[in-house]
């Protein structure tokens, strides 16, 4: 079930709201959410500072109530991302949110030199699953980097700490999802 726009501003306002109080000491906004964000539904939450990547946590899987989730997420993008340092009180107001909302990954069943040929590229993210490691890349980072079906599926791969070209290997998993994408104003 898609989430309308209200509900794409509340889980950004949601998401902003944990952060300032989890890093600001701010009080969280008194927000009416309404029953999607009861529903078990994955997300990420992903941190911009004047268009560079300063944090991006969430969940693939549906594991908890979506406020709840957008919450974790978002403190933990914020604080938690082991790529970056976490963010600063001063840096809060610089700092762009935007929310994920992803549908249940989904195996792709198709032949290994087939997998590019059924990856829509903007609508699909993936996940790459093998040798006792994974890595996902959401659907909006292989149209922000102008990639292919082919290119996005060996990043997915080194994402995973994998060898580009993995995917071609019957062994290897390949999921695809969806996501319904929501991003703060600037």
């Amino acid at each position: 079930m898609l989430l309308n726009t209200d509900e794409g501003r509340m889980a950004i306002r949601l998401a902003r709201g944990a952060i300032e109080y989890a890093i600001g000491k701010k009080p969280k906004p008194a927000l009416s959410l309404t029953p999607v964000f009861n529903d078990k539904r994955g997300v990420f939450v992903t941190l911009t500072k004047a268009s560079q990547l300063r944090g991006c946590i969430g969940f693939p899987y549906p594991v908890m109530p979506l406020g709840d989730a957008i919450e974790d997420a978002a403190i933990a993008a914020a604080t938690g991302d082991p790529r970056f340092p976490a963010v600063r009180k001063d840096e809060l107001s610089s700092i762009r949110v935007e929310v994920t909302i992803l549908t249940v990954p989904t195996r792709l069943d198709v032949e290994p030199l087939e997998r590019p040929n059924k990856i829509k590229v903007g609508k699909h993210g993936l996940i790459v699953r093998g040798r006792g490691t994974s890595g996902l890349l959401l659907p909006q980072v292989a149209t922000e980097y102008s990639w292919d079906s082919s290119t996005f599926l060996d990043h997915t791969c080194i994402k995973a700490g994998l060898p580009e070209h993995c995917w071609m290997n019957k062994n290897i998993e390949v999921l695809t999802f969806e996501g319904q994408i929501f991003t703060e104003q600037e």
